[in-house]
């Protein structure tokens, strides 16, 4: 155990809920410092997380920082349906994350959240970050900039406060009930 003694705090990445309580419990059995965060893609089009890591996760006081808060750029408004990919963007250049995000399923989703959006002049990347802060398990947004115009567009888009109705509106849009007769 040369440098686990050395850590002040250390995280997980990509842990489902199970494999984070039992990390905790494997942590506080042993004597160990237990995980302080964990890192996950989440995004207005993929909220997996939300059924079970988010709650375990405010249930232990652990801080989720998410990965690919933009859903590789799809929440920037830069695309859009039926047209190629601009050039020099990610789905232009790896066609593969253009093949996972860009799914009729997700264009939905994109297009009620523009109008969405559109209706309180807000952009979707003011939305895509602002709802994550909203979430008070979430500690920080994983976001990518290739220019310092768009680090200075991140900084600013967390400023949107979404009220309760507006959350209830969202999760309407990308978080359809499961149950009889849902997905």
């Amino acid at each position: 155990m040369c440098c686990v003694d050395r850590l002040r705090w250390h995280g997980n990445s990509n842990f489902s809920a199970w494999q984070m309580v039992d990390a905790d419990w494997t942590a506080k059995a042993n004597g160990l410092a237990p995980f302080v965060s964990c890192q996950n893609e989440y995004s207005l089009l993929n909220r997996e997380v939300d059924r079970e890591l988010l709650p375990a996760m405010a249930e232990y006081g652990l801080g989720f920082l998410p990965f690919f808060p933009l859903a590789s750029g799809l929440l920037t408004g830069k695309y859009r349906r039926g047209t190629n990919a601009p050039e020099g963007t990610r789905f232009n250049k790896t066609k593969m994350l253009g093949d996972r995000f860009m799914t009729d399923e997700n264009w939905d989703m994109v297009e009620a959240l523009g109008a969405f959006c559109d209706a309180r002049g807000h952009t979707m990347l003011e939305l895509a970050f602002s709802w994550q802060l909203a979430n008070p398990t979430v500690w920080s947004v994983i976001a990518g900039a290739s220019s310092p115009e768009q680090v200075d567009a991140n900084a600013a888009a967390a400023e949107w406060e979404l009220t309760k109705e507006e959350l209830a509106e969202i999760d309407q849009i990308t978080n359809p009930p499961v149950g009889p007769g849902h997905g």
